[in-house]
């Protein structure tokens, strides 16, 4: 048995849940507390991905970002950076995939903060970095661990996307993927053992983030 595609896999899921967690935060602060009209579209589109077949989201990410795409053609001459078939290209893709999974608990947990609380701290004169990062992230700190778990277990299962974007590379072979090669080559004695790691990875995730859940609910309001 070959390990390299966990590790591919966790590496992926750690820098996928890192990145998104930076970038969550302002845009779920923007959509909880924006009295912008047209914040329901800009959340509706940010929330695309939970619906939209992996496939389709591939399909777009090669033809805009793809080496026959102006952009993908541009940093792959002048920069050496290629945004297909490698790890940084899955990355993107995992990072525009599960964008949702990060900011719809963040976006939750900063609307659930009672509107006394938000009072007291206009009333005090708190800028809004301060008291999102001394009041309002201590509130829903459950909530931000939903939103990590979550991601990191959602990026752990990718496999369209993946597979479009990231080809069969050494550097791009997750988990799922290797499941899949193996099943093709009928090598069902490896491809048993790694579906028994990933059943057991996500089990526990599942677990944590049942228990997660049952803390915030507990939580007297």
């Amino acid at each position: 048995m070959d390990y390299a595609p966990f590790l591919v896999t966790a590496k992926l899921a750690l820098f996928t849940t890192v990145i998104l967690f930076v970038i969550a935060i302002p845009i779920s602060y923007f959509l909880a507390f924006s009295r912008w009209r047209g914040k329901i579209f800009l959340e509706s589109l940010l929330m695309l991905p939970i619906i939209l077949p992996p496939t389709v989201l591939g399909f777009y990410y090669l033809s805009f970002l793809g080496p026959q795409s102006g952009i993908g053609a541009f940093f792959e001459e002048y920069f050496d950076l290629s945004f297909a078939f490698s790890f940084e290209g899955i990355l993107i893709g995992s990072v525009i995939y599960c964008l949702p999974f990060m900011i719809s608990p963040i976006t939750s947990g900063l609307r659930e903060i009672p509107r006394n609380t938000q009072e007291s701290i206009r009333i005090l004169g708190k800028s809004r970095s301060n008291a999102l990062r001394k009041v309002y992230l201590p509130i829903i700190k459950t909530s931000l661990w939903s939103g990590i778990v979550l991601t990191f277990a959602h990026t752990i299962g990718e496999f369209g996307l993946v597979l479009m974007i990231g080809g069969k590379m050494d550097e791009t072979n997750v988990a799922s993927v290797a499941i899949y090669d193996e099943m093709n080559a009928l090598n069902y004695d490896v491809a048993s053992h790694y579906a028994v790691i990933m059943l057991i990875v996500s089990f526990i995730l599942i677990v944590t983030l049942n228990l997660i859940l049952r803390k915030k609910r507990s939580i007297p309001a």
